[in-house]
């Protein structure tokens, strides 16, 4: 069950249906590496501010679903303003670090990159795009990136549920 927070500021309407722990599996892709299936787990919480603050960590499943090894973290922010408009700041446990720029209406939120920084030890992610949508009460997501000299393309995608 979801309630609205007493305190949730008004700005964040639009993706107040966010708000909570999300679970499940999802998959991943990419021309540089092996597909791969992985556990996940998302965190939106928020304080009353014009903003959530977000966290993820996944875990590389096996054939069978069990746990092989943790996978990648991130967390940042999720900034809220006026008419749907939304910004994001992430980093990541991998080294690099974006700005994000979407809009948030009718249970979907879908954000482009603006900026990525990465450090001498990380691979080079030069663009994003993410999209999350509400669809029957579950979390569904898709992440498309632009890394190591390879156009935009799906990466990851997922489907979660409500903890």
């Amino acid at each position: 069950m979801f309630n609205i927070p007493d305190n949730l500021h008004p700005l964040c309407g639009p993706v107040v249906w966010l708000l909570g722990t999300w679970q499940g599996n999802g998959h991943g892709d990419y021309p540089t590496i092996e597909p791969y299936e992985y556990g996940q787990e998302l965190v939106f919480q928020q304080d009353g501010r014009p903003f959530f603050h977000y966290f993820a960590r996944s875990w590389v499943l096996d054939a069978e679903g069990n746990k092989v090894r943790e996978a990648a973290q991130e967390t940042g922010f999720l900034r809220c303003l006026p008419e749907g408009q939304l910004e994001l700041v992430l980093s990541h446990n991998t080294g690099f670090a974006e700005i994000w720029y979407g809009v948030a209406e009718a249970g979907k939120m879908e954000l482009h990159t603006a900026g990525v920084g990465f450090t001498e030890t990380a691979k080079e992610v030069t663009a994003g795009h993410r999209l999350y949508g509400n669809v029957e009460g579950d979390l569904l997501y898709a992440y498309d990136m632009e890394a190591m000299g390879q156009p935009l393309q799906p990466h990851l995608w997922a489907r979660l549920q409500r903890a």
